[in-house]
């Protein structure tokens, strides 16, 4: 399982104990995040997506794992479509949750979804610097605007955590060198949008590579991307489908339910 941007293994711990049952569960944190090392990336949008995947690859063969099937949240979804384009043989059914940058940027602005408000916060900063660097200035105040902008994370977890364990996590994940942010800005054009649209490429994927993409009825993201894969794939198994109650972070929201579902993928391809 690859997460999101800015995240890390430990936001998916309303589904490992699910998902790991009666298989081997793989999660990492991607390079330059959570407790990963933090390279100096390329500052070119296919340099950067290029060194996230050569470093995915780099990690399944330390593990010595054949073949997978890999599922990616948001800018991990990103990146593991970049990977199953790359390394086809190596997917056996890829799983994209509200993956992020396969739209076009639209021209028309009545197109444009409203993002929430933490979004608009974070787009605000991108000219001036990476997109969390406000929480590293902050130093010790940093989990307090966790908190105040991410106030939901707490009420996600809440069966986990009744204090700020997770705002602390958060905040924690990216107090370090901002080598991921980085390479995210050089892929991006911006927060919701990026420089290289995987809709272009997603026909590259091999024709027997299965996917399957889970949005949450009431994200940001633009959901009609799913039926556009499956446009440009008619020779190919997609499957799109929406989480109701649930936003952007579906396998938080509604951990029960997306745990189902990624269990009865994982059950038709075993």
């Amino acid at each position: 399982m690859v997460h999101g941007f800015g995240g890390g293994v430990g936001l998916w711990i309303l589904n490992m104990d699910s998902l790991s049952a009666r298989r081997t569960l793989h999660t990492f944190d991607l390079l330059g995040f959570g407790r990963s090392s933090r390279p100096t990336f390329p500052r070119d949008p296919e340099g950067a997506e290029d060194e996230f995947v050569t470093s995915i690859e780099t990690w399944r063969e330390t593990m010595g794992i054949p073949s997978m099937i890999l599922l990616g949240h948001s800018l991990g979804g990103f990146l593991a479509t970049s990977y199953s384009i790359k390394y086809p043989e190596r997917v056996k059914h890829l799983i994209l949750v509200d993956p992020w940058g396969f739209p076009l940027r639209p021209t028309d602005p009545s197109e444009i979804r409203a993002p929430p408000t933490w979004v608009k916060a974070v787009a605000s900063v991108l000219g001036r610097s990476n997109p969390l660097a406000v929480l590293r200035v902050a130093g010790p105040w940093g989990p307090g605007l966790v908190q105040r902008f991410r106030p939901d994370f707490k009420r996600k977890f809440a069966d986990f955590f009744e204090d700020d364990t997770i705002s602390e996590y958060i905040y924690h994940c990216n107090a370090q060198n901002p080598s991921g942010e980085t390479a995210f800005k050089a892929m991006m054009e911006s927060f919701g949008w990026a420089r290289r649209p995987m809709l272009e490429r997603i026909h590259l994927i091999r024709k027997d590579v299965p996917i399957t993409m889970i949005y949450g009825a009431n994200t940001w993201i633009d959901t009609s991307t799913g039926k556009k894969v499956k446009m440009q794939r008619p020779d190919s198994y997609v499957r799109d489908m929406e989480i109701e109650g649930a936003s952007h972070h579906v396998y938080a929201d509604q951990p029960h339910i997306f745990n189902a579902v990624v269990e009865e993928i994982c059950d038709s391809v075993d």
